[in-house]
């Protein structure tokens, strides 16, 4: 949990938003350009998340995520000395995009699925818990650093929070699972390749793995923007700093409800029925988030609630899905390629709505094709079928609802 809160996976895209205005006054980059570094990394790290899941599947999670995340924290705090040339600022993203990976949820949830499986959503859920820590904290954190120190300390600061809490709690306290130890239904063999389940060539050859991708992509797409830009969003609706910070911290209580919420469904009921409503609520926060009138204090709240509600369902549901319908055998390779829809679509998505709210001066036109991007993903995930059965035979499952 510590370590997916110290990661990359919500450390840059968290922060980046408080950002976006000292960067503009000190070096007048628009916004496209600044988000643009979110995109570099995002693509970076989309591409090696196969990479990095299948070295954790090879030689455990244990020196990948360790050695990742000690890496991430020093190329992170490099942003506290970034000069005003861009080139600089994108190669600092550059660096978190190639090394940063490894302390995300592609490495740390194959540890999760080899400790659990009745109840692996729920500890997925716990494990994913760590954004919405950050989410919540984050906000506050980034802006009090920022107004009391400026953005270079702050970034300094943010840094410590891989290095100094995660790393070393990691070091004395993180292990995985002896064959021993884990549950029936995960397999005992000492060698990954003999645990049940598909090899990612089988797993790219059914369809579900790619419906399970495109739905991935789309939701993904539609929200990592937003959450990028909801600081700015919310500030030309008329609200202070502390107001932004709030509602940001209000998005991720939700994201951490969503996890735990989602996590204890998906261990009773079939996953796709499950996450159906909940993918298609922030739909409403993308309309509730048009226009340019005064937006209330409370439609604000209840606009972030319902999409971090969904974030927080969707992360969790993707972790657990790769696991349940294509098995252990390569999972980190499988879930790396599933998190390459995230990855690319998380960096695409920033770019794309700093570009439409630079080229039209709003955000509308992007928040309606979200809305509609979320109602075809959450659609899209009834079409994945029942699970697998691998316990009756590792490599051609029996379907079983269950």
């Amino acid at each position: 949990m510590v370590g997916v809160a110290c990661g990359a996976s919500p450390l840059p895209f968290i922060t980046i938003g408080f950002f976006i205005d000292p960067l503009q006054q000190e070096f007048g980059w628009s916004r496209t350009e600044i988000s643009l570094g979110v995109t570099i990394y995002g693509i970076l790290a989309a591409l090696l998340a196969p990479v990095f899941g299948g070295l954790a599947d090879r030689h455990g999670v244990r020196p990948v995520a360790l050695g990742s995340l000690a890496i991430f924290g020093l190329t992170f705090a490099a942003f506290a000395v970034v000069p005003g040339q861009l080139w600089a600022f994108y190669l600092v993203w550059l660096m978190i995009g190639l090394f940063g990976i490894g302390s995300t949820p592609v490495t740390w949830s194959r540890a999760v699925n080899l400790w659990f499986f009745k109840q692996r959503g729920l500890a997925l859920g716990l494990m994913l818990v760590g954004t919405s820590i950050s989410a919540i904290v984050l906000p506050f954190l980034t802006t009090y650093f920022i107004t009391q120190f400026g953005w270079r300390t702050a970034y300094a600061l943010l840094a410590l929070l891989p290095l100094a809490i995660a790393w070393p709690l990691g070091i004395f306290w993180f292990r995985e699972p002896r064959p021993e130890e884990r549950p029936a239904g995960v397999g005992v063999a000492t060698d990954p390749s003999a645990l049940p389940g598909r090899t990612l060539k089988e797993a790219m050859s059914e369809g579900r793995f790619w419906i399970l991708w495109i739905s991935v992509a789309l939701i993904t797409l539609a929200y990592a923007g937003a959450l990028v830009f909801l600081p700015s969003m919310l500030k030309q609706r008329e609200f202070d700093p502390t107001s932004v910070a709030t509602v940001l911290s209000v998005f991720g209580l939700s994201i951490f409800a969503g996890r735990i919420i989602t996590g204890l469904l998906l261990d009773r009921f079939w996953a796709p029925l499950v996450t159906l409503p909940i993918l298609c609520l922030p739909a409403i926060s993308c309309w509730m988030l048009m226009g340019d009138a005064p937006l209330g204090f409370t439609m604000a709240v209840l606009a972030a609630f319902m999409m971090g509600f969904a974030s927080g369902a969707e992360t969790d549901l993707v972790a657990y899905l790769a696991g349940r319908y294509f098995g252990m055998k390569s999972y980190g390779q499988i879930y790396g390629v599933q998190y390459m829809a995230f990855g690319l679509m998380a960096a695409l998505s920033p770019t794309l709505y700093g570009w439409v709210r630079d080229t039209t001066g709003s955000f509308d036109p992007m928040l309606l094709a979200a809305a509609i991007m979320f109602l075809a993903g959450a659609f899209l995930l009834l079409l994945l079928g029942p699970y697998p059965d691998f316990s009756r035979n590792p490599t051609t499952p029996s379907q079983t609802a269950n």
